[in-house]
């Protein structure tokens, strides 16, 4: 009985999916911020409102979207027809965003973005375990993870330069980048042959258990059921992306307001933590298979309460001690501790989603994968507004957010104490390939 093996070239080739979403949430995230606070003026309280407003209809539009998708089914599968219509829409608006002079139309700019991009980010995410098996789903989705580091990365080593050239620049860098990226997986991504038909309609195989397509239905099972890994693995995903999604909305205006860097410089220190996440995306991967996911992830939280601390304890001027200049940014202290988190968050980040679609078998993937998103953008509302009002009230001491952080990543440990599955499941071949 052979056993199935990984693909890394298909797997690399639908990576650049995840690398298109990467690429316009780093922009997005980068440099929104800034232009709330430099061109309208407001503070982190209402900032972070506004920057939540896309995480608030992410919440409601992408765990659907992953149900439905595993019930659709098309001449091209059931993820790929999301892709079409979603990836364009939100390459096009993407552009408007920094055009937009008055605030209600800079609003309207980013909500539509965020429709467009809940639209089919779920589905594109499902497709990595759709074509891997299960013991290679570590290893997968730390190739994946090295494209959307490679989005963030580009996103931001580059779009630190051309902001400081035309701010409208790096978003124009996004919307081409991110078509690229869609194109080339509608073109080389086939998908498994049971989930396509010759006209599209919606399907349920399971016999005497139909899909629920009610999402506070499959949480309310995810917690009554009596194995309460599932439960455990999701409250986890929920606070280290509170802090995460905080840190990486917070920190272009913590790099302005307390380092004293520019917008660019500020934003050239988020791609330390993208490369480093990049170059360890897929050692993330090959360490939880050998040693098993949760003790990796495990291990990746410690790191990123470290550096949190570490950031918090030592002082600005040493913090920005400069040891070289990059495309006119610097390399300083902090940024060797940025290349640390980036390991850790790595670590983290690569072997979550594959612990969670082990937890279910492959016609729910799309429902599991949509209990991922929604728990991680429900931490992307509450971690911006938290943090944000309580810098606000500390008198716009932005680094607060280096102490409250820790204090998630640490909850987060606790509760992955209580998840006991998740792992790779052991391989089966059915009898007739063998």
């Amino acid at each position: 009985m052979e056993k199935p093996k990984m693909n890394y070239l298909k797997t690399f080739l639908l990576g650049f999916g995840f690398f298109g979403v990467s690429v316009i949430w780093s922009v997005y995230n980068a440099f929104v911020p800034l232009f709330l606070d430099e061109r309208f003026g407001l503070h982190a309280g209402f900032i972070s409102f506004i920057m939540v407003l896309d995480n608030i209809a992410a919440l409601v539009i992408q765990p659907p979207l992953g149900i439905f998708s595993d019930r659709m089914r098309s001449p091209i599968g059931r993820r790929l027809p999301f892709i079409v219509v979603g990836a364009p829409v939100a390459a096009g608006v993407f552009g408007l965003i920094p055009h937009a002079q008055v605030l209600p139309l800079f609003i309207f700019s980013c909500i539509t973005l965020l429709l467009a991009m809940a639209f089919w980010r779920t589905p594109v995410v499902a497709l990595m375990p759709d074509i891997t098996p299960s013991e290679h789903r570590s290893p997968a989705n730390g190739v994946i993870n090295l494209m959307g580091g490679l989005g963030t990365v580009l996103a931001t080593l580059i779009g630190g330069p051309l902001y400081n050239i035309n701010p409208a620049y790096p978003f124009y860098l996004g919307g081409g980048l991110v078509t690229l990226a869609a194109i080339l997986v509608l073109i080389f991504i086939r998908e498994p042959k049971e989930y396509i038909a010759s006209k599209l309609h919606l399907a349920d195989k399971a016999e005497g258990s139909q899909m629920e397509t009610n999402v506070l239905k499959n949480i309310s099972n995810v917690f009554t059921q009596k194995d309460k890994s599932a439960l455990f693995i999701l409250l986890s995903i929920l606070l280290w992306f509170i802090a995460w999604n905080a840190l990486e909305t917070f920190f272009t205006l913590y790099g302005v307001n307390h380092l004293g860097l520019s917008g660019g410089d500020s934003a050239f220190q988020i791609s330390y933590t993208g490369l480093s996440f990049m170059l360890m995306a897929i050692p993330a991967g090959i360490l939880a298979r050998k040693f098993k996911r949760k003790r990796v992830i495990s291990a990746g939280l410690w790191i990123m309460i470290a550096t949190m601390i570490l950031i918090y304890l030592i002082p600005g001027n040493i913090l920005l001690t400069k040891f070289a200049s990059l495309m006119g940014s610097g390399f300083y202290i902090i940024s060797i501790i940025l290349i640390v988190a980036g390991f850790g968050w790595a670590l983290i980040n690569v072997n979550s989603l594959p612990m969670v679609v082990d937890m279910t078998d492959d016609e729910r993937i799309g429902t599991y994968t949509g209990l991922y998103y929604f728990f991680s953008q429900l931490a992307a509302t509450i971690g911006p507004v938290l943090f944000g009002w309580s810098i606000q009230l500390a008198g716009n001491n932005y680094r607060l957010m280096m102490v409250i952080a820790p204090i998630f990543f640490f909850l987060a440990f606790l509760t992955m104490l209580g998840v006991k599955k998740g792992e790779a499941k052991p391989v089966s071949v059915p009898e007739s390939e063998v």
